[in-house]
């Protein structure tokens, strides 16, 4: 394309550059037209540069990345400001992918350097040049290099496509690390806790030179392949592998049989033995990096000080050999005897930090154990420094990521510490400077979070989706020995689902499909795998109790194969616990006022044998305030269309049973219950900012909003338990939302609310109560042995 402009070359000197005044006026507006950002008018008659982008940043995959822009021969970057995935289709098939697949903000792959050439980006999708998108103008950007944005392409590239883009020039960073097993019997075992330190370079992998290397280097290393620690390596066996390597010319002769038959038997014999215990290398050690010196809290070998070999390399490192690492695995990692061990004498003693809401191991809302109540962390000030230090605490690698603004749900209760600024050598968050919470600091939509790096497990090789319209859904394929199958739905529960779209990488279940005749089933393997039951914190199928290799189906036909619609995000639902402490009270409500409550089964059943419509029930009533603190909107499992229609009541029940109401003994016992069909779900008020979008009446549509809440009245039919035939005493009132699982959430263990109950025969005191899991193991003990109240001043 040609930038002729001879109406401009025929003004002067001063009208050319009183136009160019008015076009850095016009801002955005002047790029109209033609759709192609045009360069500042001038007397160069040349075509337009082509643009050149690249990926850069840490830590990354290939395929992924800061995106910069190489324009008037200089490098810069681009501001997230209105980034959006049509964005990243235009760069990414600029990069010659085939699409995008997500994109980040706020540097997630590190800070760029020198200019930000582009800002308020905005694509179709469609363009074939970033030149054909809107934005401010090449170099006009009101951003920081901590908004530089990031995109994830489709690990596919456009047939045929030049890589005209690619700058031919020695790479300054490192990109891609891996740890190479070397020793045969670990060579199968996952995940690989000890190996060659390989950096990706060009099309294979290279070495790193070992002169200089020390426990700190290890440390970074361990840490991106998902370890919390390294330990000391045997240098003197892994010397014989450069040996090997050197001498292997001379040792051979064609056809790889070892030297003459005139060689010593012995020595044959070592060497045999040597090759069961080696890999044999098949080519030369190509060493790429040398001098590595980390401090030992980066999060990727990119951010130590290292330099590259130029040129011919194949004379380096001729006092050194491979650097090679040992790791050792956290307690969800851990195999052996050994390593369980270690295990057990970590878990003595309930830990003071947890993660919660993540989809995948190592990955979550970060949540601190103070004054014997868990609570969350402010993310003022939170980076990957803090974040590793949470990491491996917990038994994970270093820190992918340290993510703010509640990315991984809201939490509830106290918000323990603000402005935690770890140095990344400490052993635990608790030893790091904070400052402690005021009310005006912070609030649980500045929740930090944290994805920690993990150890490569295979997991996800071992399972796959068919049939579906998407890569979210579909008949889930197990592989068992050599073959593929489908499971058996008999019991195919959200349990079990969760567990398949964890080991998918697909994020949360959304849905749990028990039927799955209206998929594609052109290419259906047969059935496999039976009884599966899951806890559903597993990271594999395989870790769930199941039938092993004999199958028991009702129905092993392919509509009756069990299937999951996974989704990136999930709702989360909690009770406000407070709100039940101040509504509880007794009511005696005569039983001729009952008649609707009992058909819809809200009474104890010695109800039934009442002398109705003589007599009452004694009541326990309260108000429910259920809140979506996740990331999605929670919707009832069934469809507007077998909604069912309750004419006692006038009004549609969109889920059988929304919640259970017990009265438990101390130890456990249930001695009174209730339920509550969700009769309508909708959003009776939101937080500021946030839109109602689900209200029952006029047979709309149900749910709840993030960021909203459900209220059900104490004064409401079904809101209550029927204790008329609990005895005087101190007892445990719990409430249980999404009992069976119906619906999907981020997290589970947060839907029971208990409070400690005094109950004379009379009256009742309602108090203590609380989330399920907001307590320690301490105070839950307290808790459960409540001794009861000698009089009603509740302290």
């Amino acid at each position: 394309m040609q930038e002729y402009r001879p109406s401009l070359r025929a003004m002067g000197q001063r009208g050319a550059r009183a136009w160019r005044e008015l076009l850095l006026l016009l801002g955005g507006l002047w790029m109209c037209g033609s759709g192609a950002q045009p360069t500042p008018p001038g007397p160069t008659r040349g075509p337009v540069p082509p643009l050149k982008f690249r990926l850069a940043g840490y830590p990354r995959k290939h395929n992924e990345g800061r995106i910069e822009v190489f324009y008037n021969e200089e490098w810069g970057t681009v501001c997230d400001d209105d980034f959006t995935l049509a964005n990243a289709q235009v760069f990414c098939r600029q990069l010659g992918f085939a699409g995008a697949t997500g994109w980040a903000h706020s540097a997630k792959y590190g800070k760029g350097v020198g200019r930000i050439w582009l800002d308020n980006v905005n694509c179709a999708g469609g363009e074939k040049s970033i030149r054909d998108c809107k934005h401010r103008g090449w170099g006009n950007s009101d951003c920081s290099h901590e908004e530089d944005a990031g995109v994830i392409c489709k690990d596919e590239r456009i047939p045929g496509f030049k890589d005209s883009n690619v700058i031919e020039t020695e790479q300054s960073h490192v990109e891609e690390v891996r740890l190479r097993a070397v020793v045969s019997g670990t060579r199968r075992r996952l995940p690989v806790t000890e190996g060659i330190v390989e950096v990706r370079y060009k099309d294979g992998w290279a070495q790193i030179c070992d002169d200089g290397w020390d426990s700190k280097n290890s440390r970074v290393i361990c840490g991106m392949m998902g370890f919390p620690a390294e330990k000391k390596v045997n240098r003197n066996f892994y010397k014989r592998l450069k040996r090997a390597a050197r001498t292997r010319g001379r040792s051979t002769r064609p056809g790889g049989r070892l030297a003459s038959k005139s060689q010593p038997k012995q020595k044959r014999r070592e060497d045999v033995g040597s090759r069961k215990r080696l890999f044999a290398e098949r080519q030369q050690l190509n060493y790429r990096l040398h001098s590595v010196s980390c401090t030992g809290t980066e999060v990727h070998l990119s951010m130590c000080t290292f330099q590259f070999y130029r040129g011919n390399a194949s004379a380096a490192c001729s006092t050194g050999m491979p650097a090679v690492v040992s790791c050792v695995p956290g307690p969800l990692f851990a195999t052996g005897g050994a390593q369980k061990k270690k295990q057990r004498q970590q878990q003595q003693g309930q830990p003071r930090i947890r993660l919660k809401g993540g989809a995948k191991a190592g990955e979550g809302r970060v949540e601190v154990l103070k004054n014997n109540e868990w609570g969350t962390i402010c993310d003022d000030r939170w980076n990957l420094l803090s974040a590793s230090v949470v990491c491996r605490e917990l038994g994970f690698g270093s820190a992918k990521e340290a993510l703010t603004g509640a990315r991984m749900g809201q939490g509830t209760g106290p918000i323990h510490l603000n402005e935690v600024q770890c140095l990344g050598t400490e052993k635990s968050l608790w030893s790091c400077p904070f400052k402690n919470i005021t009310q005006e600091d912070c609030k649980h939509t500045e929740d930090a979070a944290v994805r920690c790096n993990i150890p490569y497990m295979g997991y996800e090789n071992l399972i796959r989706l068919a049939g579906g319209r998407t890569e979210f859904e579909g008949r889930v394929e197990v592989k068992r020995g050599s073959k593929w199958g489908t499971v058996c739905s008999d019991g195919w529960t959200t349990k079990e689902a969760m567990v398949a779209c964890r080991q998918l990488g697909l994020g949360y279940s959304l849905h749990a499909v028990t039927e799955t005749w209206y998929w594609d089933a052109s290419n259906v393997t047969e059935m496999v795998l039976s009884g599966v039951k899951c806890e559903g914190h597993e990271l594999s199928l395989s870790h769930c109790q199941h039938h092993g290799s004999s199958l028991n189906c009702r129905n092993t036909g392919t509509r009756f194969a069990a299937g999951v619609i996974c989704s990136e995000t999930a709702s989360d639902l909690l009770l406000h616990a407070p709100l039940v402490q101040e509504t509880a009270y007794i009511e005696d409500r005569p039983l001729h006022m009952l008649y609707c409550a009992a058909e819809e089964n809200c009474l104890s059943s010695s109800a039934r044998h009442a002398n109705w419509p003589y007599g009452h029930r004694r009541l326990l009533r309260f108000s429910s305030q259920i809140h979506n603190n996740g990331r999605a909107d929670f919707r009832p499992k069934a469809g507007r269309h077998s909604w069912v229609w309750h004419e006692c009541h006038r009004h549609y029940h969109s889920m059988d049973i929304f919640t259970h109401y017990d009265i438990l003994t101390p130890n456990g016992t249930k001695v009174a219950e209730g339920h509550k069909a969700s009769f309508c779900l909708e959003d009776t008020e939101c937080e500021e900012d946030v839109a109602k979008r689900y209200e029952c009446a006029n047979f709309g549509e149900q749910g709840i909003t993030v960021g909203c809440w459900d209220l059900y009245r104490h004064d409401i039919d079904c809101q209550w338990i029927d204790i008329t035939d609990v005895k005087p005493g101190n007892y445990i009132l719990q409430v249980v939302i999404n009992p069976n699982f119906e619906v999907a959430e981020s997290d589970f263990t947060n839907n029971a609310m208990k409070c400690n109950c005094k109950y004379d025969g009379h009256r009742i005191w309602v108090h203590s109560c609380h989330i399920g899991d907001a307590l320690s193991e301490e105070a839950s003990k307290r808790f459960e042995q409540y001794p009861g109240q000698l009089n009603n001043q509740i302290s």
